[in-house]
């Protein structure tokens, strides 16, 4: 059995037997439990993308620095397909809502108390946007979620410090009371999704590429997956990347839709067209190994251990053309209603590039579209606070102007 060829669809480790199938046909063979262990193994997400989120360590952080009023907090949470492939959840901002209605958007929010760690802070708002578990017992059996890493803070257009939390919902292997364990099946129809209009979620790698990486959703899908260009924020060169994450019935999730008897009118055109429910699952064979490096790596490092990525190089002068800063009407998509009604959800802005610096961390390589190269906002942070920018209280009609990031650039207090 070539592995490129069937896909696992369901393993029963007391028997020894393994249904396996391919476009054609469906393949019943005989085997032993050692084999089809190893079989299962071989479908689980790739173990070195989790390893190095596992194994980065982030620099110091400007985040403590902030006061309570300024500091917030995402959630980052990866879970494996029945391919193997990692997929990232996301929502849609409720219309209803002051800030970003609307968007796509990473689970998370504000913090509480100063002694509230980010990920305290991004598991208890994923609970009271989508209804995640926050104790271990109340998640489906044999599923847990491990905290893997954090990232540098983002500045918020908002002017929060947002600092990105990965984890990891951890699939539990073939057992008596769940022969063929599916998180999205077993776990995200069943959130009370209470702020978000919807639960979506997208091929975590693709958030490297700038084409849809399975070629069934590339074709049947209208709409290209990336969009970027360079704009001028802050005195710098600033990459906005957009992607358009294709929907299907097995991947978005409407709020209250916790039996999920129904789909999204997105999703439902997705299938009237064609799309198969598990399109998502379509094992992906432009992924690379996350060991690899586009970079040159050392040849003393031993293959078996997780490598964090190396610092990053020099910013480079941006090879496309400088356009000036978005207008605000750019950041004013649709109703959360309209936005439901697309093939595909729209993912830019600071949430977009939160992504791609996980998914570069991840898998130990570069993006094949052009980014800036230095991740999160560390060091805009640090200076913002020198000059008493970032103050408990925002006063009203403040905003991040030329003159006030010059103030910052020379270390002139406001």
């Amino acid at each position: 059995m070539v592995a490129a060829e069937f896909r696992l669809d369901d393993v029963n480790l007391g028997s020894n037997y393994i249904l396996c199938r391919s476009e054609q046909h469906h393949v019943l063979r005989q085997t032993s439990p050692v084999t089809m262990a190893a079989i299962w193994l071989l479908f689980r997400p790739h173990p070195r993308a989790i390893a190095n989120l596992r194994a980065f360590k982030p620099p110091p952080t400007n985040y403590y620095k902030c006061p309570l009023t300024r500091r917030a907090a995402v959630l980052i949470l990866l879970f494996a397909d029945r391919a193997g492939d990692l997929r990232v959840v996301l929502t849609i901002r409720s219309s209803n809502l002051k800030n970003y209605s609307g968007q796509a958007a990473l689970p998370g929010g504000k913090a509480d108390t100063l002694h509230e760690t980010p990920f305290q802070t991004a598991r208890r708002e994923a609970f009271e946007e989508i209804g995640l578990p926050l104790e271990k017992e109340h998640l489906p059996t044999g599923y847990e979620i491990e905290h893997l890493t954090e990232l540098p803070a983002n500045l918020a257009m908002t002017e929060l410090g947002v600092r990105p939390c990965v984890a990891y919902l951890k699939t539990p292997e073939p057992f008596a009371g769940n022969r063929s364990p599916n998180a999205a099946r077993d776990l995200l129809p069943k959130l009370d999704a209470k702020e978000v209009a919807a639960v979506f979620t997208a091929p975590f790698f693709n958030f490297l590429r700038e084409k849809d990486v399975d070629p069934t959703i590339r074709d049947q899908v209208p709409g290209e997956w990336y969009k970027g260009s360079w704009h001028s924020w802050h005195e710098t060169a600033w990459r906005m990347h957009q992607f358009h994450v294709p929907v299907t019935p097995s991947t978005v999730f409407l709020a209250g839709n916790n039996n999920a008897k129904s789909s999204p009118p997105a999703a439902a055109a997705a299938a009237a067209a064609g799309i198969p429910r598990q399109a998502e699952e379509k094992s992906t064979s432009d992924q690379p190994d996350p060991s690899s490096s586009s970079s040159s790596s050392s040849s003393s490092s031993s293959a078996s251990e997780p490598q964090s990525p190396t610092p990053p190089p020099p910013a480079k002068p941006p090879s496309s053309t400088l356009q000036p800063p978005l207008p605000r009407t750019f950041y004013a998509p649709p109703s959360a209603d309209a936005t439901l009604q697309q093939p595909r959800y729209r993912v830019f802005g600071m949430t977009a590039r939160i992504l791609v610096d996980c998914a570069r961390v991840a898998y130990a390589t570069e993006p094949s579209f052009e980014h800036n190269s230095h991740f999160g906002d560390e060091e805009m942070i640090e200076r913002l606070l020198q000059i008493g920018r970032l103050a408990p209280k925002r006063r009203e009609g403040e905003v991040l102007s030329r003159e006030v990031m010059e103030r910052a650039r020379r270390g002139v207090k406001i």
